[in-house]
């Protein structure tokens, strides 16, 4: 009973203490079962030393509650006060564990086992904790030895006698003590199986590795053979009773009882994985790695040592396997398949649990684990000091050898054992398998208090949780790119560094063609002390790492030196990678994805800050209006012909790249700009985009021709009429300019004066616009005019007004679909369109004989003007379901039916496909096929123009290129194949629709 006026001095101790409920502990503390030890104070401070006291408090009491004896209960309270280390470790174990807690409850003479063990058994190996489970007979008894070894390993860990290295190498050798126990126990209960074969348990992942967790499946692959002496014959027999007992080992571990189960053997890291044979000869093995093995397959066999079963077997076969693992790093797309992995570990994280991944996640522990792993398989095929299965060891080695810089091998290694800490003590909690940081302020106290964090143990668990991933984020540009700078930049005396022979292996394994030129450019770039040295080698651990991330990264790194060498001693341009860090990711992405982006930047290489989130505009398109108002602007203060259009093109040449950049950047997608969802609707933007700016030049060009030829007043009234994809808004970057050119002469001028005025207005346009410079021509066609090539340029509103009454063909009136008003006087260009309305949407729709012509020329167009030995399939332009055949199919749809359907009279492909489908003229699945192939197509054609530099309606030949086409598609390294497959089905479903709906078929 408490005494009274003792409460509030005893409530004041245990929060002092760490008490959250001190009512309770206080009636814990006033049972009869700790009546004898209730007023030592030692007891009190022991309590107060633990992760959680409450919890410890009460662990204890049913523990003494649960001995069987008066002897026992004394033995204990006596042990529990006299000997220190015996008092902190149960007390320890009891503060952090509340599963350890009701196991020591049901086994009341387990406490036993973490009496202070002799100088040289505080850190026991394999033989130790064999001796624990040796009298295990069955599987219940071994899931109770079990728990008891762990208990022995639970206590020096939190009371600090291990580390966290230490800790998960005991769990490790426990596990194999358990396998071995588990395979005896399989054995003997049948020991036919046992005499008919040789059977080797291979530990892989974190048990191969000596760092296993507190709850974890134990990851192994089985091997087999017949026993010896055995007739070859019967190696199927053998391999059966070797399946047979692997099962039973697997159940014995795995199976759940009132005890619990001990942890799940996982063999599905075996060859085939799940759906392969549980138990291979070693044979099979081989044959299996040397054809279809992935590379995550070699990776997993870093860890690979033989624990249990047939050593002899085992061994044999980690050694065979060996020389397979450091090859692996010389496959094509090593890094990528490997970083690969890792980021489909990353998306398949549910979404809600991904900020308290602490192994998965982003900063994680598997980040640090995958980075070691790849540097090793890199460097480890010539430098056998790194082929540890052990993360730390190996970043220790890695460090040591000048692949990591020392200081970032202290870094990672202090984060890396943070962050096991902490999973270590929320899996001890429940002997749980979770790395989920938990929300709840309780459990965040207990973990906290238990790496020592005493203060305010929640927010300081946060903020070293959040630093120590802060570091991990890093790791993959400080791991692989650093060094690289180290290698060429000799900064640090003394320290190892990389030799230039492992420089160009890591480049040549992260994708650089040329190793030498690469170095040649990091040395250029970021020798020195400067403070742009220093800035640029802040820089470029993290641009490598875009670099090595696309399709050509010695052309990333090539061009980055070359708009740094341009751009060098500007102030600004250094400050904004730094500073902004969508600048870097997005110069990164756009001067590794081609040639065109990069020419064009090049002409203007401080067009770099559009690629910021600054004033200067960003990546955002801009309006035709804003665009228009810029190049008149730019023409009305420069000078007379060509400098006032050179001005103009300039301005063309820099939203050219604006437009460019969004493309890249929204289809690779970065941190901060997510890869564009809606592909038709990044399409439109760039389509539309072109558009405008080619709309705008041409305005301007036009103003600056009027202006030096006869002032401010043409002595005809000009306007120009787009046509063909420029009318549709669905211009490329190779794009020609279609147009027609209409005039109507002034009141008072001649018609022939008026026809000369704007002969030579045409004419000075198509010159200036073509003038070989360092802006890209833009190329004006007018071959959709009447009469083709045959007629004039230019022709009065009157004269194609006659030409459409009296000659023209069905296929100017199709032609006339795209018709509108992009330059010059709009009230002109609006009769025009008057005129050609009744043409492009003729009263009653077409005529069947129409009908038929439009089919024969697409039919003719087909065969006539596909070039020789193109492949029709993957011609994105006259192939089978690409951008002809949709157009065509929309366009008949728009001929036949806009007098009636007024969302048809529109001059965009997409626009008059929906409302065909609004209209009920085409199924909701018909113009999805349509449209999903018409955007493919387009997509092509620009990836074409923005990889090669120039314009083509066909896949690229070269490899690097298709696959950096591949890249702007969506699809990763390796996937090329699936790139042409997926063009080819997609164009196909679209064909077969136009054969139904154009053709009739």
């Amino acid at each position: 009973m408490t005494v009274p006026g003792r409460r509030s001095s005893t409530f004041s101790r245990l929060l002092r203490h760490g008490f959250t409920d001190p009512s309770g502990a206080e009636r814990l503390l006033d049972s009869p079962q700790l009546a004898a030890v209730t007023n030592d104070p030692v007891l009190l401070d022991a309590l107060g030393a633990t992760a959680d006291p409450d919890l410890a408090l009460l662990g204890l009491v049913r523990i003494v509650e649960a001995q069987e004896s008066d002897t026992g209960r004394r033995e204990l309270l006596d042990t529990l006060i006299a000997a220190k280390p015996l008092r902190d470790r149960l007390l320890g174990v009891l503060g952090a564990s509340d599963a350890l807690g009701d196991h020591l409850a049901r086994h009341p003479l387990d406490w036993q086992a973490l009496v202070t063990y002799e100088p040289q058994d505080l850190h026991p190996g394999v033989a130790e904790f064999e001796r624990g489970l040796a009298e295990a007979d069955d599987p219940v008894s071994l899931r109770v030895a079990y728990r008891r070894c762990l208990l022995s390993i639970a206590a020096r860990d939190v009371c600090g006698t291990t580390d966290v290295t230490q800790a998960a190498a005991e769990l490790a050798d426990l596990a194999t003590a358990t396998l071995r126990a588990a395979l005896a126990l399989a054995q003997a209960a049948a020991p036919e199986d046992a005499g008919m074969c040789r059977l080797a348990v291979i530990a892989m992942g974190k048990c191969g590795g000596h760092e296993l967790n507190y709850v974890s499946d134990v990851d192994v692959i089985f091997v087999g053979e017949p026993a010896e002496g055995t007739d070859a014959a019967d190696e199927d027999k053998a391999m059966r009773a070797a399946t047979r007992l692997a099962a039973h080992l697997m159940r014995i571990c795995s199976e759940t009882t009132v005890e619990g189960s001990i942890w799940p053997v996982d063999a599905n890291l075996r060859p085939e994985g799940r759906n392969g044979p549980l138990v291979r000869t070693l044979s099979s093995h081989l044959a299996y790695y040397h054809r279809w093995a992935k590379t995550w397959e070699f990776q997993a066999l870093l860890k690979a040592r033989a624990v249990a079963g047939d050593l002899e077997l085992g061994e044999e076969y980690v050694s065979t396997l060996a020389p397979l693992v450091w090859q692996v790093a010389e496959r094509d797309n090593f890094v990528a398949d490997v970083q690969k992995m890792r980021r489909r570990v990353v998306e398949n994280i549910p979404p809600a649990e991904i900020e308290r991944e602490l192994k998965l996640g982003p900063g994680g522990l598997r980040d640090v684990e995958f980075a070691v792993q790849m540097l090793q398989l890199v460097h480890g095929r010539v430098d056998t000091s790194l082929r540890s299965g052990t993360t730390l060891d190996a970043l220790k080695a890695l460090a040591a050898g000048g692949y990591v810089g020392r200081v970032d091998a202290v870094q990672f290694d202090e984060a890396y054992r943070f962050l096991r800490s902490m999973e270590h003590r929320i899996q001890l909690f429940r002997l749980r398998r979770t790395h989920l940081v938990p929300e709840d302020d309780a459990d965040l106290r207990r973990i906290g208090r238990s790496l020592g964090l005493r203060t305010d143990p929640v927010k300081e668990l946060n903020r070293e949780w959040k630093r120590h991933a802060g570091v991990v984020r890093r790791l993959h540009e400080k791991l692989f790119y650093r060094p690289l700078l180290d290698a060429v930049a000799q900064l640090a005396p003394g320290e190892v560094r990389l030799s230039p022979g492992a420089a160009r292996e890591r480049l040549v394994a992260l994708g650089y063609a040329d190793p030498a030129a690469a170095l040649r450019h990091l040395e250029a770039l970021a020798s020195g002390v400067s403070r742009k040295a220093a800035i640029q080698r802040t820089l470029l651990p993290v641009l490598l790492g875009w670099f090595a991330d696309s399709a050509d990264p010695d052309a990333g790194l090539l061009n980055f030196r070359k708009v740094s060498d341009a751009l060098g001693k500007t102030p600004w341009y250094l400050r904004l990678l730094r500073d902004e860090g969508a600048a870097a990711e997005n110069l990164a992405r756009v001067l590794s994805a081609g040639r065109l982006a990069p020419d064009l930047l090049m002409r203007a290489p401080e067009a770099v800050a559009l690629l910021g989130n600054g004033s200067s505009g960003g990546l955002v398109s801009r309006t035709r209006a804003h665009l228009e108002q810029e190049i008149l602007s730019a023409v009305g203060r420069a000078g007379k012909g060509e400098a006032a259009v050179t001005a103009a093109r300039g301005v063309r040449r820099r939203e050219l790249f604006r437009t460019a950049a969004i493309d890249i950047v929204s289809s690779y997608g970065t941190e901060e700009t997510p890869a564009y969802a809606d592909q038709g609707a990044l399409v439109d933007l760039v389509g539309a985009a072109i558009s405008d700016l080619t709309a705008a030049t041409l305005a301007g060009t036009l103003r600056a021709v009027v202006r030096d030829g006869w002032g401010e007043t043409l002595p005809t009234r000009f306007t120009i009429i787009g046509m063909g994809r420029f009318g549709g808004h669905e211009l490329g970057y190779g794009s020609d300019a279609d147009v027609l050119f209409v005039h109507e002469p002034r009141e008072g001028v001649g018609d022939e004066e008026a026809a000369r005025a704007a002969g030579a207005v045409v004419s000075e346009m198509r010159r200036l616009l073509q003038i070989p410079s360092a802006d890209p021509p833009l190329l004006i066609d007018a071959d959709l005019r009447p009469e083709g090539k045959s007629g004039p340029l230019v022709r009065t509103l009157k004269s194609y007004e006659a030409y459409y009454r009296r000659w023209s063909l069905v296929w100017e009136s199709q032609a006339l679909l795209r018709a509108e008003v992009v330059a010059g006087d709009e009230e002109l260009g609006r009769r025009f369109l008057d005129l050609a309305d009744p043409l492009r949407y003729p009263a009653e729709g077409l005529g069947e004989d129409a009908v038929r012509e439009i089919r024969r020329l697409k039919a003719r167009m087909e065969t006539e003007r596909m070039p020789r030995g193109a492949d029709p399939t993957l011609h994105t332009k006259l192939g089978r379901g690409g951008l002809s055949d949709v157009e065509w199919t929309v366009q008949l749809l728009q001929l036949r039916h806009g007098w009636v359907e007024p969302g048809l009279r529109t001059t965009r492909t997409r626009e008059a496909l929906a409302a065909a489908c609004a209209a009920e003229l085409i199924s909701g699945e018909d113009a999805e096929i349509l449209d999903e192939a018409w955007v493919l197509a387009t997509r092509v054609r620009n990836a074409v123009m923005l990889v090669r530099g120039r314009a083509g309606d066909t896949f690229p030949s070269d490899g690097r290129e298709l696959a950096a086409v591949g890249r702007y598609l969506g699809y990763g390294p390796g996937h090329v194949g699936d790139m042409l497959d997926d063009y080819r089905r997609t164009t196909r479903r679209a064909r077969a629709v136009v054969d139904e709906l154009f053709y009739g078929a």
